[in-house]
């Protein structure tokens, strides 16, 4: 088979597609035909040298995809050669075939063409068990998401819609702003003109923010803290803007409030597929209702990664990018 490899760092020209061997589904997993892949921030980390994969995944980038089964491996059931499925994986979404655990596969749910499918998978993931699992979002509160317009943020929005929460959110100008009020979105900051605290407290009669999913790290942990509410619930899943900051326990004492930060990728296998697990029974009916959709801003062939490298870090896209295999 093809897949994109990265023999040394660097800028998106370091992906390069080459000829690598089949997977071989082991116990317990599956092999897909992978019909489209996604671009996520996690991609990028890894080609520029920074973000490896967790011991035991395939070397390939790519966190997701949709495909076909073409074999089961030994003791998986539930599953069978021919199902069209979508899937959260800890690498490898890069390629033409994918060996993945079972219990990270789902169905392509009803409405969802196969190909717009691998859109959904992490996203999906990342946003339910962040906003949900950990930070109980809950009906009537008000969730504000850092990076609207992104694959996260789109989701985001669409999901504490659905559940009856009110949504905030910040994004990089009017254009941004738009598509995420189409969505659903309440309050709209533009990050570049406006201070998000100040915008928030404004908006909210100076309660601020119940949940905050923040993409940026260190660079706004301070501001998260000061946005958040009485009882508030800060979920960290990016570091975009660094690592180390200082925290200030007084303040969060003092708004008896939680500061969570997870990652996805690295996580064991059973926690994965309980996550799975629940976005199937929660997330996937809203999907088929038409309620939640995946938002696609471009489509790549998965041989031409680099150009949707290019577009992810440009920073103009609004939702998923996505890589087509041939």
């Amino acid at each position: 088979m093809h897949a994109i490899t990265i023999p040394q760092p660097g800028g998106p020209e370091a992906l390069l597609w080459a000829d690598v061997p089949d997977p071989v589904p082991g116990e317990g997993e599956v092999l897909v035909e992978v019909a489209a892949s996604a671009v996520n921030r996690a991609d990028v980390l890894q080609r520029r040298g920074f973000y490896d994969p967790p011991p035991g995944a395939s070397p390939y980038p790519g966190l997701e995809c949709s495909g076909r089964i073409t074999a089961v491996g030994p003791g998986v059931s539930g599953w069978a050669v021919g199902d069209e499925v979508c899937a959260l994986l800890a690498g490898g979404g890069y390629a033409e075939k994918v060996a993945v655990p079972a219990g990270q596969l789902l169905p392509v749910p009803a409405g969802v063409d196969l190909t717009t499918a691998a859109a959904l998978p992490e996203v999906v993931s990342t946003v339910w068990s962040n906003v949900f699992m950990v930070a109980h979002l809950r009906p009537g509160e008000t969730l504000l998401v850092h990076g609207g317009a992104s694959g996260i943020g789109t989701m985001a929005i669409q999901l504490a819609k659905a559940v009856g929460a009110r949504v905030a959110v910040t994004a990089g100008g009017p254009e941004k702003l738009a598509r995420c009020k189409e969505l659903g979105a309440d309050i709209l900051v533009d990050y570049r003109e406006q201070d998000f605290v100040a915008a928030l407290g404004e908006a909210t009669g100076g309660a601020g923010a119940d949940v905050i999913l923040d993409i940026m790290g260190a660079k706004y942990l301070s501001r998260n803290v000061e946005a958040l509410a009485v009882n508030g619930r800060l979920a960290v899943i990016g570091l975009q803007g660094g690592v180390k900051a200082e925290l200030d326990l007084g303040a969060l004492l003092s708004k008896r409030a939680a500061v969570t930060a997870t990652s996805l990728r690295a996580r064991p296998l059973e926690e994965k597929a309980a996550i799975v697990a629940a976005v199937r029974e929660h997330v996937w009916p809203l999907v088929e209702a038409g309620l939640v959709r995946p938002v696609v801003h471009e489509t790549f062939p998965l041989a031409n990664a680099a150009d949707a490298h290019r577009t992810l870090e440009s920073g103009t896209h609004v939702g998923k990018i996505l890589l087509v295999s041939r």
